[in-house]
């Protein structure tokens, strides 16, 4: 029987602690994280886990994973030293604060032989599989747009967080939880070959955005309307895609943002009222373990992890595009 996978997570915080929990059969090694109170907290979850302060440990280390939870400004960074160490590397989203900083990765990736995957978890919900999968099957026929919501309402004091700061965050909410949807949106409908839209501060005291509005167009003219908004109030989450012959819509992430649905509307050949189908998933998120899974088969394989950094690159070059549009970027 072959020994587990060793892994090392640096980023102790929120995620750091959900990628400990879903390590889909891979062992933690070691918890980094310059908070040593944090690091050793994490370890202690975990049989036979070692907490450090310092990467060079992480670097030196038997690990063949490193998953890298930080702040976004460390995300690229961290990576890199771990990718110049011979190890594959599962990063967070957005993965960097910049495209630039992606593409460094993707040449340092190549010429490590090492397989890098950018964590968009949200391709592992069940409802976003169950979507995947009818889609594929032809059950609502060619494709031919998508439309999206997706926000949150912040808490006191938020605009003084460091996802508030652009040299620690790289933007506000488009940067956050847009890429998500930019991600999914790229998923269903391919390369968007048209960037359109803007992103506004309108409510929260800080020098990024706190809503976007997107339109992506793909060379065959298919096109995503997407609305992110740390002004919601009411965590929402709401995903349309719509075919020639029917028409999927997800709603819920679980927890604060509902249970987790896809309705499926078929067409008739009478038109009027669609045929309904209605999926729920009550179970919890098991998207972090699904995903760890899929990385670890793709370092056994040796093939490229999807979503990679060449999905990565592509959102990331999108946000950048509207900053630029909307002046928060020159």
């Amino acid at each position: 029987m072959s020994m587990p996978i060793e892994i090392a997570i640096v980023g102790c915080g929120l995620i750091g602690r959900k990628r400990s929990q879903a390590l889909a059969g891979g062992r933690l090694a070691l918890a980094c994280d310059l908070d040593a109170r944090r690091a050793e907290e994490l370890a202690a979850l975990r049989p036979g886990a070692r907490a450090v302060t310092d990467l060079n440990e992480v670097l030196r280390s038997s690990a063949q994973v490193v998953i890298v939870a930080t702040a976004n400004h460390a995300l690229a960074p961290i990576a890199l030293e771990a990718i110049r160490a011979g190890k594959h590397v599962l990063i967070e989203k957005p993965g960097a604060l910049n495209a630039g900083e992606l593409e460094t990765l993707a040449t340092e990736a190549k010429t490590h032989r090492v397989q890098v995957r950018v964590g968009y978890n949200h391709r592992y919900h069940p409802a976003l599989r169950k979507a995947r999968e009818l889609v594929d099957a032809g059950d609502i026929g060619e494709l031919m747009f998508v439309r999206g919501r997706y926000g949150h309402g912040g808490r006191l004091g938020y605009d003084r967080e460091w996802r508030a700061d652009p040299k620690l965050s790289g933007g506000g909410e488009l940067i956050d939880q847009g890429v998500h949807l930019i991600d999914l949106a790229q998923w269903f409908l391919g390369e968007f070959a048209e960037v359109e839209g803007h992103a506004a501060t309108y409510f929260w005291d800080m020098p990024v955005d706190d809503n976007a509005f997107l339109s992506l167009r793909t060379a065959k003219g298919q096109t995503a309307w997407l609305h992110v908004s740390c002004t919601e109030w009411k965590n929402l989450f709401s995903l349309e895609i719509y075919g020639r012959t029917g028409k999927l819509h997800l709603e819920g992430l679980g927890g604060s943002y509902g249970i987790e649905r896809l309705a499926f509307y078929k067409m008739l050949p009478v038109m009027g009222p669609p045929e309904t189908t209605i999926f729920e998933y009550p179970r919890g998120d098991e998207s972090w373990k699904l995903e760890m899974a899929d990385f670890l088969e793709d370092i056994r394989l040796n093939r490229t992890p999807q979503p990679g950094l060449r999905e990565g690159l592509a959102a990331l070059r999108i946000v950048e595009s509207i900053y630029r549009k909307s002046g928060y970027l020159p």
